[in-house]
C-alpha cells in the first residue's frame, strides 16, 4: 500500500520508461568497458583510465536508477556527473583520432584500434543520449510526483474546508430552530 502512494498512476508509464533507459545504460556502459580493453590490456594511459572512470560512473548512475527510482535526487547528481563525463569523452575523441590514438599507445594494428576507437566513441554518444533522456525523464517524473502530492493535499483541505461549511451552516440551521422555539414561548409570557 506504501509503495502505490509513491507512484502515481499518471507517472506509471514515465516509471517504466526510466527503468528501460538505466537497462540499456547499464548494457553500454558494461559495453563500453570492453574497448578500452581490446585497444591495449592493461591499459596504461591517463585516456583509458579517464574512458575507465566514464564508463565506471555510467555504470554506478544506471544502478542507482535502478535502486532509487522514487528519489530522483539522490539518482541526479550521478546523471549530471556521468553526463558530463560522457561529453568530455566524445569531444576528446572527435576532436581528433590520431592524438586520441596516440594517447592510448595501443599495440594493436591502427585500422583495428581506429575501428575500436570509433566503436567507443559510439557507445559513448549513445550513452550520452541515453542519459539525457533518463534526466528529463526523471525530472518529469519528479514534478508528476509533486504535483500529485499538491493536488492531494488541496483536495483534503478543501475537504475540510468544505466540511467546516457544512459544519457551520448545520450549527447556524440549529441556532435559528432554537430562535424559532423560543419566540412562541416568549410570547406567552407577555
Amino acid at each position: 500500500m506504501a509503495s502505490s502512494n509513491l507512484r502515481p498512476r499518471s507517472c506509471s508509464f514515465a516509471i517504466l520508461l526510466i527503468s528501460f533507459l538505466n537497462l540499456i545504460l547499464f548494457i553500454l556502459s558494461a559495453a563500453s568497458i570492453a574497448p578500452i580493453f581490446l585497444i591495449k590490456n592493461p591499459p596504461t594511459s591517463s585516456l583509458a583510465y579517464a574512458f575507465l572512470v566514464v564508463s565506471s560512473i555510467s555504470l554506478l548512475s544506471s544502478l542507482v536508477g535502478f535502486c532509487s527510482q522514487f528519489c530522483p535526487r539522490a539518482h541526479t547528481p550521478l546523471i549530471l556527473a556521468s553526463s558530463l563525463g560522457q561529453l568530455l569523452a566524445v569531444l576528446t575523441l572527435l576532436a581528433g583520432e590520431g592524438p586520441a590514438l596516440g594517447m592510448l599507445k595501443s599495440p594493436r594494428d591502427p585500422r583495428e584500434a581506429k575501428v575500436l576507437v570509433r566503436l567507443e566513441c559510439g557507445v559513448m554518444v549513445t550513452m550520452f543520449a541515453a542519459e539525457v533522456a533518463v534526466l528529463v525523464l526523471s525530472c518529469a517524473v519528479e514534478r508528476c510526483c509533486v504535483a500529485r502530492e499538491c493536488d492531494e493535499g488541496g483536495a483534503e483541505a478543501a475537504a475540510k474546508d468544505d466540511w467546516g461549511t457544512k459544519r457551520s451552516q448545520w450549527m447556524a440551521k440549529v441556532q435559528d430552530e432554537e430562535e424559532m422555539k423560543r419566540i412562541p414561548a416568549m410570547r406567552d409570557v407577555v
